[in-house]
């Protein structure tokens, strides 16, 4: 672990912005207020979300600060920031969302195991740094390869963070070859997000960015990158972030019997109002966030005052500047879409929002139906009850 300090320096907190929803202090885990959310298409740092699953590492000397890359390759190296960085440069800009995002709606239903996030347990931000397949061609990966002429088919991401979960050891995670080697992936080894070196409550000095993949894939302060046969063994690969039936729970389940969960679902939110509202009878701005993983677009939002029995299309957009065109070349592909509609709402309505991808995915009716025992991939409907709005605006 290059660089790194002494443990008692773990307990050393980065500061945060004090608006912050806390959801757990130890390891840290918060949300911004989901109106904050969606003031801007890009999130500023303060205000994305903050995923751990231990104490925060902190990398107190850069210039021993170096990765590793071995495994089935054909030669190992060891890789500086100021080797990194003599790659070309690449910006992508990525919505990162934590498989459990909306898991408190799902706990209601019945509990579930995990942090409590409401609607904001994701950010949209730009990433500045090399590409993945940049770095696996400097040990003799060509790009778009699947396999290793050594048998690899997998890159495992090992962090500098330790967690129990791995009984002290690291943080891991893996994607496939296929995946790390494709240049239209973008997979990035981040080391600035929206223009400026990235902190250390989102991996300072360097992370891998998965776009389109669930944020438990992208792994913050990154040690090593190894080239292996099979997906990575890790905890949060095999045994947490699958997607369960309804029907299994604690008693039951055999991790085994499902893959680890890679991109996520079509999923929209709306963040302008709580999901128990009192507002006027009348106008009303309707506002939120739509993305699906995989780099699919967003081809259609709608929104009903009605509970669902008729609906009203929302206006899409990313860039002010720019119209918004579901896999068009001028839309960020793997960043989320903001959406809005001024709609007449009746006294004691019900709004809902659902959301269509490119590929005509679309959000489940009933959180019910998608229920899991670790209360995941929450994309059902979401609901918003107006109480008392009884007098005009």
């Amino acid at each position: 672990m290059p660089g790194l300090t002494a443990p008692s320096d773990y307990a050393e907190e980065p500061p945060r912005h004090p608006d912050l929803r806390i959801n757990s202090k130890e390891p840290f885990n918060a949300e911004p207020h989901r109106s904050a959310l969606v003031s801007s298409y890009i999130t500023p740092v303060d205000f994305f979300y903050k995923r751990n699953h231990g104490p925060i590492p902190k990398i107190d000397d850069i210039s021993r600060y170096s990765v590793s890359i071995n495994g089935l390759v054909n030669k190992h190296i060891q890789l500086s920031m100021a080797d990194i960085r003599l790659l070309p440069k690449y910006n992508v800009t990525a919505t990162l969302q934590c498989a459990g995002n909306k898991r408190t709606a799902m706990s209601k239903v019945r509990k579930v195991r995990g942090v409590g996030w409401d609607v904001s347990a994701l950010g949209n931000a730009t990433w500045g740094g090399a590409k993945l397949s940049d770095v696996l061609e400097l040990v003799g990966i060509p790009k778009l390869s699947s396999v290793t002429a050594l048998g690899g088919k997998h890159v495992e991401f090992v962090s500098v963070d330790r967690c129990k979960e791995e009984k002290g050891g690291p943080y891991k995670a893996s994607i496939p070859l296929k995946q790390a080697t494709d240049p239209d992936a973008d997979v990035l080894l981040a080391y600035e997000m929206n223009g400026e070196i990235i902190n250390r409550d989102h991996g300072y000095p360097l992370r891998v960015v998965v776009p389109g993949v669930i944020g438990a894939r992208s792994v913050k302060w990154l040690d090593s990158i190894s080239v292996i046969k099979e997906e990575c063994q890790g905890f949060f690969m095999q045994k947490d972030y699958k997607m369960f039936p309804p029907t299994v729970d604690w008693d039951n389940i055999d991790w085994s019997t499902r893959r680890p969960q890679m991109d996520f679902p079509v999923q929209s939110a709306i963040c302008t109002l709580e999901d128990v509202d009192v507002i006027k009878e009348g106008k009303a701005r309707i506002a939120g966030y739509a993305v699906s993983g995989g780099g699919r677009g967003i081809e259609r939002v709608d929104i009903s005052v009605d509970g669902g029995k008729t609906w009203v299309e929302a206006h899409r957009y990313q860039k002010s500047s720019v119209p918004y065109i579901s896999d068009g070349p001028q839309s960020d592909k793997w960043a989320w879409v903001l959406f809005e509609a001024t709609l007449d709402v009746p006294a004691n309505a019900e709004i809902v929002a659902k959301a269509v991808d490119s590929a005509a995915n679309i959000q489940p009716e009933k959180v019910e139906d998608i229920w899991n025992l670790r209360g995941i991939l929450n994309t059902s409907w979401h609901r918003i009850k107006i109480q008392n709005s009884r007098s005009k605006m």
